[in-house]
């Protein structure tokens, strides 16, 4: 692909979608893996569509979630609208994992010796959008004297490679532990679920962006929430975890003091 041609074309859809942007809440919803689209130049990365529908292509439910939850709290979401297969909006752009060429046993055509070209382009039309307009977002917030708090949704697999995963829900944290114990305690007190502690995954600076870039940096409480994905892969699922983060969520933050000037981290 040729510097000056661009990626997407007027029929592909915008790199994010912003829901309740007048939002009253505090929390800010983002969702990195949200969406599965393919923009139109790369066809379907030479993968039939089943593929982009498994979890390499997307947070399964987490669309869905991101939008139920943001209506029961009145809090803007910003989600992003391209397959992770396209590029990975919560990976560093120099990590070997922001454009896959395989993925769980999956090999991507598409993304297979690609240029320097072709990889700019989709940084600059896809991942750079998405991660400037949260940063306007928080930017925007704290001009106003508010406390922004970040929570970015992901889901994951029930299963992978061969082994069943117990947990309902992961809670992950990196140096910033603060809103993330407390959710943690408050999902835990729920008697029906098995909570995770950075479990399946944990964050670090090589692995994960949104959490280091916007809440770490900024010195913003933040957490991010891991739900699997068999549970919230039809809208009554979706509902009901939106109805019970609805009701923890503003709980868990109620007892922390935000400190945001004072707590800014260093990455």
């Amino acid at each position: 692909m040729d510097d000056a041609l661009d990626l997407l074309q007027a029929r592909d859809p915008a790199p994010l979608q912003v829901l309740r942007a007048e939002g009253n809440s505090p929390f800010v919803l983002i969702g990195d893996h949200a969406g599965q689209q393919v923009p139109a130049r790369l066809g379907t990365l030479g993968l039939e569509q089943a593929e982009l529908d498994r979890h390499i292509g997307w947070d399964i439910g987490i669309a869905g979630l991101a939008d139920a939850l943001s209506a029961q709290l009145d809090a803007i979401a910003i989600l992003q609208t391209y397959s992770r297969l396209v590029i990975d909006c919560n990976r560093p752009l120099d990590s070997d994992s922001s454009i896959v060429e395989a993925s769980d046993g999956t090999v991507v055509p598409g993304n297979l010796e690609l240029g320097g070209a072709e990889r700019s382009a989709r940084a600059r039309e896809i991942f750079t959008p998405y991660h400037a307009r949260i940063t306007r977002e928080l930017d925007l917030r704290t001009a106003r004297g508010q406390a922004p708090v970040l929570i970015a949704l992901h889901s994951f697999t029930p299963r992978f490679d061969g082994v069943d995963r117990p947990w309902h829900a992961g809670v992950l944290y990196h140096r910033d532990p603060r809103l993330a114990h407390a959710l943690l305690a408050a999902l835990r007190d729920e008697p029906d679920l098995v909570v995770g502690d950075n479990q399946p995954y944990a964050i670090t600076d090589g692995s994960d962006y949104a959490v280091p870039v916007h809440g770490e940096l900024r010195g913003l409480l933040h957490v991010e929430l891991e739900i699997r994905q068999d549970l919230i892969a039809d809208a009554q699922g979706q509902q009901a975890w939106a109805a019970r983060l609805a009701r923890i969520l503003p709980r868990a933050l109620a007892g922390l003091t935000h400190g945001q000037g004072s707590s800014a981290t260093t990455v």
